[in-house]
């Protein structure tokens, strides 16, 4: 079954987002003569401006360069201007997936990174499970996931991954928070809730539907009714 999205499509793009302003690119992916040497080491204008480009996602967002990563022509633009390398040259990048996975591998060293592993996948599971006992708003979740990966200097895995880490967080947050609820239940009082989903024998609606309703009109009937609920 495929899992639900837990964000909206621009909830989604806000988590990972690379940045597309001038002030923001030069703000983020300023690069140093340390950052310049390592990419001029590299044979070629794709892949300098390759390697250059995944040395920059990995810092922010931090996300690792894959096939369906879509970079903005704004942040290729900007980047193969820094380095007096046409744009046209990403498109030659990565041809060879292996070449794209040496440099990841290179520039997650070079920062003192690490590669997302199902080690991680658990750790996020047990991070985020301790926020959703207190919160199942989605984006909140997510964007904690996403900072525990930052301050633990891994690269994240893309936001569907993250999504799903969060995901079976909060079923693991409900059930316990179900379970402390329940353990101090006795028989009677288990009864008594089951009871609250029974359709009532003078209408359409369940116990707890009815007890829902609001006073419809200010009259006697009306303030009637709602004096039964809050007696019920």
């Amino acid at each position: 079954m495929a899992l639900r999205s837990l964000l909206t499509t621009a909830e989604r793009g806000q988590v990972l987002e690379i940045p597309t302003g001038t002030e923001d690119l030069a703000a983020h992916y300023t690069l140093s003569e340390a950052d310049m040497s390592l990419i001029r080491q590299r044979r070629a204008d794709a892949n300098r401006l390759g390697f250059a480009i995944q040395l920059c996602l990995l810092r922010h967002p931090g996300i690792a360069l894959a096939d369906d990563t879509a970079v903005p022509t704004e942040m290729i633009d900007w980047v193969a201007a820094r380095l007096a390398i046409p744009a046209e040259a990403w498109d030659e990048y990565g041809t060879r997936g292996e070449t794209r996975q040496e440099h990841g591998r290179e520039i997650r060293a070079y920062l003192g990174m690490s590669a997302f592993g199902i080690v991680d996948f658990r750790q996020l599971v047990e991070h985020v499970g301790e926020v959703a006992a207190q919160t199942d708003k989605h984006l909140v979740l997510v964007v904690g996931a996403r900072d525990f990966l930052r301050s633990r200097k891994v690269a994240s895995p893309g936001v569907g991954i993250i999504e799903r880490a969060c995901a079976q967080a909060l079923t693991r947050a409900n059930r316990r928070i179900y379970a402390t609820l329940c353990d101090h239940l006795s028989l009677e009082h288990r009864g008594r809730l089951d009871g609250l989903l029974l359709r009532r024998t003078d209408s359409s609606l369940t116990e707890i539907g009815w007890l829902r309703q609001a006073p419809l009109r200010p009259n006697a009937r009306a303030m009637n009714e709602h004096i039964d609920r809050l007696t019920a």
